[in-house]
């Protein structure tokens, strides 16, 4: 792997971990799931609402690309 991948990878496992944990923390709070249902609903949510990030080689070189369900196209990290 090479460093943008590691990168792309580390920031996608960085940005799902945030959410998983905020999302099991209000599900858990505001909504009536008890159990197991907690965290197979904030696995959902984390897993549709996380950004995707992607190590790409281009004729410039090796770039990261970001992709989120909140903006619109993909947008150029580094």
């Amino acid at each position: 792997m090479t460093k943008l991948q590691v990168r792309a990878f580390l920031y996608q496992l960085g940005c799902f971990a945030i959410l998983f944990i905020l999302g099991r923390f209000i599900i858990a709070e505001y909504s009536g799931l008890t159990g197991m249902w907690i965290p197979m609903t904030a696995f959902i949510v984390a897993t549709l609402v996380a950004p995707q990030f992607k190590a790409v080689k281009t004729k410039d070189g090796e770039k990261l690309f970001m992709k989120w369900i909140f903006i619109k196209g993909v947008k150029e990290i580094g």
